[in-house]
């Protein structure tokens, strides 16, 4: 009772701010600048309460970059000390880049690796999974250069971190960068393609091993993966006072404009998942002759889950319950939705394409179609398996652009929206991987028209 009122006094405070900053703004009433700072800090305090009544990280994320704006427009010359804040935060998520990558992508080869075994349905699947994610990484890309949300940032002299000096380099340059040289080396210096191509190589090699020799390893594997996803979880209660921080030293050094570039990342988002939605989705499932409206029934708890939480793992369960009710079979979901959550992240890679390239627009770099799509590529590959931490994409984020010498500061920006980004690309991951299921249940013959048309939640 007592949360439900404080959120009804921020709601009200919320609406007589925004009153009065229309007022003020169309010059219709003059307000002083004392009373709209009172406002704003009065508004910032029953938001305060509710994150404490309400004991979510999620919402402490929110209040954080609130009171991170606030703070940068008060204080701009204090805010510059929070900066420490920002960058512990940082060394923290980097600390996790290796790690999870190395494990997660072991795993995701090695744990389903017979091909031999699943026959046509594992060609059939990855096929899928690989056209679906990389029409999602053009619509990303599309979407970014067409908004140009992170032009037009004019930073203050000194504030960008300086790019290391790189001496031009040829295609066999680049391609031999790829190839690890010393895995240690690669992890010491963050070069995320050296690490995901001796990844892949090592869960070849494992799955090729007899399952005894295979096992121990992969348990290994396995509980490493758990454990840096556990690592994240852990991290992240320390995400409030590094976005807080990170939003009031670029607002400080900024000021308010930067606002409007991530909300405008925000729309760019919102708008492309909705395209792709409609571009992709609704026609895959109109040539497979799906009942839609049965559909969007089957997938509506899931994806409110996914959505609730940003984790498309949590979802899991409910979503291999319902499409076997749904008419795919036991044998076709426990293949495809687990192995779709390490290949097949639609959501993820769309947001992934916009981001890093938002990114480079923010630092003012002019990126050519073809870097961003090597790029794009790069991100595509490493987000592979990271569908159940919530905010993982940050951390292929941050790696993959440090590879590419791109600056972080957009980065710790993005994150004060990421919540709001994240819920939207996870509900998507989990429509696409539940569409999945039914797209190769329809290939094989399996799909079970009656089940489906006859489906009704509990």
């Amino acid at each position: 009772m007592t949360k439900r009122i404080v959120g009804l006094i921020s709601l009200g405070l919320f609406t007589i701010l925004a009153i009065m900053y229309f007022l003020h703004l169309q010059e219709i009433v003059e307000i002083p600048e004392t009373v709209l700072v009172s406002f704003r800090w009065m508004f910032l305090t029953t938001m305060i309460m509710y994150a404490v009544y309400k004991r979510n990280l999620t919402t402490w994320i929110l209040v954080s970059m609130l009171i991170g704006i606030e703070i940068g427009l008060d204080f701009p010359v204090f805010s510059q000390n929070l900066r420490v804040l920002s960058q512990i935060f940082l060394r923290l998520v980097k600390t996790i880049i290796a790690p999870i990558l190395f494990a997660t992508l072991v795993v995701g080869i090695a744990g389903h690796s017979s091909l031999k075994q699943v026959g046509r349905m594992g060609w059939k699947s990855i096929l899928y999974f690989e056209v679906v994610t990389t029409i999602a990484l053009f619509i990303g890309l599309l979407a970014i250069n067409i908004s140009q949300a992170g032009k037009g940032i004019l930073l203050p002299e000194g504030f960008v971190e300086k790019l290391p000096d790189v001496k031009p380099q040829g295609w066999q340059d680049v391609v031999l960068h790829i190839f690890p040289e010393n895995f240690v080396k690669s992890v010491y210096n963050g070069d995320v393609l050296p690490i995901v191509v001796f990844s892949i190589i090592f869960g070849i090699a494992l799955a090729m091993l007899s399952e005894a020799k295979k096992r121990p390893m992969l348990d290994f594997t396995e509980s490493l993966a758990e454990t840096m996803f556990k690592f994240t979880n852990i991290v992240m209660y320390f995400a409030p006072f590094g976005v807080g921080a990170a939003i009031a030293v670029t607002v400080g050094h900024l000021g308010i404009d930067v606002l409007f570039n991530l909300l405008k990342l925000l729309a760019t988002l919102y708008v492309a998942l909705i395209a792709f939605i409609l571009l992709v989705f609704l026609p895959v499932a109109l040539i497979i002759k799906l009942p839609i409206k049965q559909f969007l029934r089957a997938a509506s708890e899931p994806v409110s889950i996914a959505f609730a939480t940003t984790s498309s793992e949590s979802a899991l369960p409910i979503a291999m319950e319902n499409m076997e009710k749904f008419g795919v079979p036991r044998k076709i979901v426990s293949f495809v939705l687990p192995t779709g959550y390490t290949f097949n992240l639609d959501g993820t890679t769309l947001y992934l394409s916009l981001a890093s390239v938002f990114v480079a627009q923010a630092a003012g770099l002019n990126m050519s179609f073809g870097e961003q799509v090597f790029m794009g590529l790069t991100l595509m590959l490493t987000s592979k398996g990271v569908a159940g931490v919530p905010r993982a994409s940050l951390v292929i984020l941050l790696g993959t652009a440090a590879s590419f010498n791109l600056p972080l500061w957009p980065i710790m920006a993005i994150l004060g929206i990421d919540e709001l980004m994240d819920m939207a690309r996870t509900s998507v991951n989990v429509t696409g991987n539940m569409l999945a299921s039914c797209v190769i249940a329809r290939w094989e013959g399996e799909f079970d028209d009656e089940k489906a048309l006859a489906f009704q939640p509990d």
